[in-house]
């Protein structure tokens, strides 16, 4: 009898405890909320307060994102002051307590344009060096609020992690095919300096870092000199933009329009970027359908 009793209760020991009820967890933003429900799993529920295909940058809140804040137990968000307008709700409502800031550990970049600094560059996440700490801050918030999962929140962290090594070992690899003089993003924009840094790709945008501001008549001519001199021979438009922009600097240069970049936000859950990783290669694939030769 002992001898059956005996490995019983080593193999329900191995079980990690569930909690009564999951978590609940707020993420400032779509591409936040994925990464917390792949490391979280089914000891959390996520609830992303800006919608999929929205801009960030411009997004106000509603009474109803209060009453969803307030019911949260961890809030994440960006910080870089991508998020200004849910940074003020969180604090208005009480709530700063739960807030965990996901760019604490990152050394961010500044946008400096003709010897003027315009501020942190919030869009860490698009060196994929940057999700892995975004990553390992969420599993340790997740532990902290759950003690109880933390074999499952390590275990899932450590699976999502090496997902991560090897979506930055593609991307490298599918950018060294493309010619160095043609590595040149143009968007409307600045959204990839994390990751023409990280990839060695070299960003053009008449926009600057926050959609909120409007490209001065002298930034566009800039942009389209420039595109004109290196033969640059495509465009790209963010999934949240508005496409005039673009569609005038491709009419004046005869640059195609490559296909749209996911940048702020996740596609819709049946489009082609439903997480982040998918996000990644579906920019990925972007680049190199217009850019390789």
């Amino acid at each position: 009898m002992h001898r059956f009793l005996i490995p019983l209760v080593l193999l329900l020991m191995s079980f990690t405890p569930a909690r009564a009820e999951p978590l609940t967890i707020v993420a400032s933003f779509s591409i936040i909320a994925d990464m917390a429900e792949k490391i979280g799993g089914p000891r959390v529920t996520v609830a992303s307060l800006i919608p999929r295909a929205t801009d960030p940058h411009v997004f106000q809140p509603s009474p109803n994102d209060a009453r969803l804040l307030q019911s949260a137990q961890i809030i994440f968000i960006n910080g870089l002051g991508l998020e200004g307008s849910v940074e003020r709700l969180i604090a208005s409502t009480g709530q700063s307590k739960k807030q965990v800031v996901l760019s604490k550990k990152i050394t961010p970049l500044h946008l400096v344009e003709n010897g003027q600094d315009h501020g942190e560059d919030p869009h860490a996440w698009h060196d994929v060096r940057n999700a892995k700490l975004y990553s390992e801050a969420i599993r340790d918030a997740l532990i902290l609020a759950d003690p109880q999962g933390r074999e499952d929140y390590n275990q899932r962290a450590q699976d999502y992690l090496q997902a991560l090594d090897a979506l930055d070992a593609e991307i490298r690899r599918d950018l060294a095919s493309i010619p160095p003089e043609r590595r040149v993003i143009v968007t409307n924009h600045d959204a990839f300096h994390y990751f023409a840094r990280a990839y060695q790709i070299t960003m053009l945008a008449p926009q600057g870092v926050s959609t909120e501001t409007e490209p001065s008549a002298r930034d566009i001519a800039r942009v389209i000199k420039q595109i004109r001199a290196q033969k640059i021979p495509a465009v790209f438009l963010e999934n949240v933009a508005d496409p005039r922009l673009m569609a005038q600097i491709s009419r004046e240069t005869g640059a195609k329009i490559g296909n749209p970049l996911f940048t702020d936000s996740l596609s819709v859950e049946n489009g082609p970027a439903p997480t982040y990783i998918d996000m990644m290669r579906a920019n990925l694939a972007s680049f190199t359908k217009a850019l390789r030769p």
